[in-house]
């Protein structure tokens, strides 16, 4: 009795230590898209007024784990017993992803209308204001989803051939360590004049390190949120294009020359512009 309780303890010991491997090498397999995901999430949590800045993220988060706990049985699933109809999904996000990184560089480029800032449309209604809170949220969330698709399926290629336990655990642990590294990493980032502030305020001397960092923070806030508007638009496109030039062959081949980065940036504009193209052409058919 004792043996087997001590035997039990033995394969939980063994099966923690393969997990614990497994998970750092699929944790190194997925670094690159987690980058893109906290460029992109970055991007798509600012914009807000300061107050409500972290329960705008506290509800992005929260559609992230929720993302995660519908795609992980599914793609459990679909891997068993379906396995290209899990491309075929990365494939369809990719379009959608694609799309937001076009239309993001078609609104930089061509000329199109600007709100005034009035002081009526600076003092516009608190239901609007929550409205449009809800609609970039939504948007958010709609882009987590994609890009969470895109971290577990990666995941779980690297532990396709273990047991469906260690599977489960290892998927499990990257879905949860990406959703809390990226949207802690976000709140930092988008809190960076508060704590700017604050430290300005912790010292009366003229100059002082805390003063020096704080008004740092503060006036680094504007380029950092507007640098990352840059960056999470080119890592829209790049995991767009990343994810056709991975699942299509004839693409992978035909850009086998060009390096990496710059082929699936290529492509994710091509899907892109096409997709924004047929959108456009779309609304005109429908205001005709």
């Amino acid at each position: 009795m004792a043996s087997g309780f001590f035997a039990l303890f033995d394969d939980i010991a063994v099966l923690m230590d393969d997990v614990a491997v497994m998970g750092k090498i699929a944790t190194k397999k997925t670094a690159g898209i987690l980058g893109d995901d906290l460029a992109v999430n970055a991007e798509k949590a600012s914009g807000f007024l300061s107050s409500r800045e972290l329960p705008v993220l506290w509800a992005i988060t929260k559609g992230s784990f929720l993302n995660k706990l519908i795609i992980l049985p599914i793609a459990f699933l679909l891997s068993a017993f379906l396995p290209k109809a899990v491309i075929w999904a990365l494939l369809i996000g990719g379009i959608y992803l694609a799309y937001e990184g076009a239309e993001k560089i078609y609104e930089m480029i061509v000329p199109h209308k600007h709100l005034e800032e009035t002081t009526e449309s600076l003092n516009i209604a608190k239901e609007e204001v929550l409205v449009q809170e809800k609609k970039k949220i939504k948007s958010a969330i709609v882009t987590d989803f994609i890009l969470s698709v895109e971290i577990i399926i990666i995941a779980l290629g690297t532990v396709v051939a273990k047991p469906i336990t260690t599977q489960v655990l290892v998927v499990s642990f990257v879905a949860v360590v990406a959703t809390v590294g990226v949207y802690g990493i976000v709140a930092l980032i988008v809190r960076m004049d508060d704590i700017g502030y604050k430290l300005i305020s912790l010292s009366d001397k003229e100059k002082s390190l805390s003063k020096f960092i704080g008004n740092f923070l503060v006036q680094a806030l504007p380029i950092v949120i507007k640098a990352l508007g840059y960056i999470g638009t080119v890592a829209m496109l790049l995991v767009a294009g990343g994810i056709y030039v991975h699942n299509i062959e004839m693409l992978h081949n035909l850009l086998h020359n060009i390096p990496s980065l710059l082929g699936e940036l290529m492509v994710g504009l091509v899907v892109g512009a096409i997709a924004l193209g047929l959108v456009k052409l779309f609304s005109l058919l429908i205001k005709k």
